[in-house]
C-alpha cells in the first residue's frame, strides 16, 4: 500500500498540472501545432512517392524543379570561371551498380570538363583515397576529396592533404566491436573500414531486416559514442562513424576561398549529389561567406537526384541525367576551344 503522504503530494502534484493544462489549453496547443504544420500548404506542391505500405506523400518548394540541360548550358557560356562539385556513388554511378568503377563515358566527360582551363571540377565522395585514385588515374587536372573531405588532392600530380579538425581516433575501439556485432547477426552486411571513419553497409541484406537494423545500429552507436568527438549518420544503406567537423560543405568552402584567393573568382559554382551527407555542399555553396568577396553573386545550381525533399533548388532523375547533362556542359567548353583556337589561327594567317 502507498503511504497516505505520498498519496496527497502525488495528488497535489497532477491536480497542479490537470488545472493549468485544461481542456482549453489543449485546444489552443493543437489549433497552434495545426497551423504551423499548415502554414506553407498552400505555397508547396505534393508528390505521391512509392506504392503499397511504402507509399508517401511529399511536400516540395514550388521552386523545385528538374534541371533543363538546355537553362544550365546557356548560363555556362555566359560565365568565365567555374567550381563544379560533383558526388560519385549514386551520382555518376548508380547505387545498384555491381561495378562501382567509372564508366569510360563518365572518364571522357570529366576529362573535357578538366581540359577547360576556366573549371575547376572536384569529385567529392565518402570513399577512400585508394580507390578513387586509381579510379580516375587518366584524370589529371580533376580534384578529389575522398573520405567527406579528410583527404583532398587538387590533380593528379599534386599531394593528398589530411584535414587537421581531426587527430582522436580512439571512438574505433568502440565502434567496431558494436558493428561487428550487428554484422554478425545480419547476413549480407558487411564493416568498411576507413583512415577517419567506419562504415556498416546493408545494400546487400534483406531490405527490410537490413532497414531496422540500421536504425538499432544507429541508435546503439549514438549511445555508446555520446561523449567522443564523432557524428554517427545514416545513408544510402549505410551507418557511418565519422570525425565531427569533417564534411563534404567544408570541401567546397575551402575550394571556393582558394579559388578567391588565387584571384580566380567563381561566376559559376554547380554542385550535384544524391545523399544526405551532399546536403552539406549544397548549403555551402549557397552562403554568403565566400560570396562576401565576389564582386557579383555568381551562378548558383545546387542539384540532388531523385524527386525529395532537399536544400537544392533543381533534381535530375537518375545518373544517366547526370551525365547527359555532364555531357552537355562538356560539349559547350569544347566548341567554345575550337572557336577560340580557329579565331587565333585566323588572326596569325592574316598577320
Amino acid at each position: 500500500m502507498m503511504p497516505g503522504l505520498e498519496k496527497q503530494l502525488r495528488h497535489e502534484k497532477h491536480f497542479r498540472y490537470i488545472s493549468s493544462h485544461d481542456v482549453a489549453y489543449w485546444s489552443r496547443s493543437f489549433m497552434q501545432d495545426l497551423e504551423r504544420a499548415c502554414k506553407d500548404h498552400y505555397s508547396k506542391r505534393c508528390w505521391g512517392i512509392g506504392f503499397g505500405l511504402s507509399f508517401r506523400i511529399l511536400s516540395l518548394s514550388p521552386s523545385f524543379r528538374k534541371l533543363s540541360v538546355d537553362h544550365i548550358v546557356s548560363a555556362y557560356k555566359k560565365t568565365k570561371r567555374r567550381a563544379i562539385f560533383l558526388d560519385y556513388d549514386g551520382t555518376v554511378v548508380p547505387h545498384a551498380s555491381i561495378v562501382k568503377t567509372p564508366t569510360p563515358e563518365v572518364i571522357s566527360v570529366l576529362n573535357n570538363l578538366c581540359d577547360d582551363p576556366n573549371n575547376t571540377v572536384f569529385i567529392v565522395s565518402g570513399r577512400g583515397q585508394t580507390s578513387l585514385t586509381e579510379w580516375f588515374a587518366q584524370c589529371e587536372n580533376l580534384g578529389i576529396a575522398a573520405e567527406h573531405g579528410y583527404f583532398i588532392r587538387w590533380s593528379r600530380t599534386s599531394n593528398w592533404e589530411t584535414n587537421p579538425i581531426a587527430t582522436d581516433f580512439d571512438w574505433k575501439r568502440i565502434a567496431e566491436p558494436v558493428m561487428r556485432s550487428y554484422t554478425e547477426t545480419t547476413d549480407g552486411s558487411y564493416i568498411e573500414a576507413k583512415e577517419s571513419a567506419l562504415v556498416w553497409h546493408h545494400q546487400d541484406a534483406d531490405p527490410d531486416f537490413g532497414s531496422c537494423q540500421a536504425k538499432e545500429l544507429l541508435d546503439h552507436l549514438e549511445n555508446v559514442l555520446a561523449n567522443d568527438p564523432v557524428v554517427v549518420k545514416r545513408g544510402q544503406h549505410i551507418v557511418e562513424v565519422k570525425p565531427q567537423g569533417v564534411t563534404k560543405g567544408l570541401v567546397a568552402e575551402k575550394v571556393l576561398s582558394s579559388m578567391i584567393s588565387d584571384r580566380k573568382l567563381p561566376d559559376f559554382v554547380m554542385c550535384i549529389g544524391d545523399d544526405r551527407s551532399d546536403e552539406d555542399m549544397f548549403e555551402s555553396i549557397s552562403t554568403t561567406a565566400y560570396k562576401s568577396s565576389l564582386p557579383a553573386a555568381p551562378e548558383i545550381f545546387a542539384c540532388t537526384v531523385g524527386q525529395k525533399p532537399s536544400k537544392a533548388r533543381y533534381y535530375l532523375d537518375d545518373t544517366v541525367d547526370v551525365v547527359t547533362l555532364l555531357q552537355g556542359l562538356a560539349t559547350a567548353s569544347s566548341i567554345k576551344s575550337r572557336f577560340s583556337t580557329e579565331i587565333q589561327v585566323s588572326f596569325q594567317n592574316t598577320a
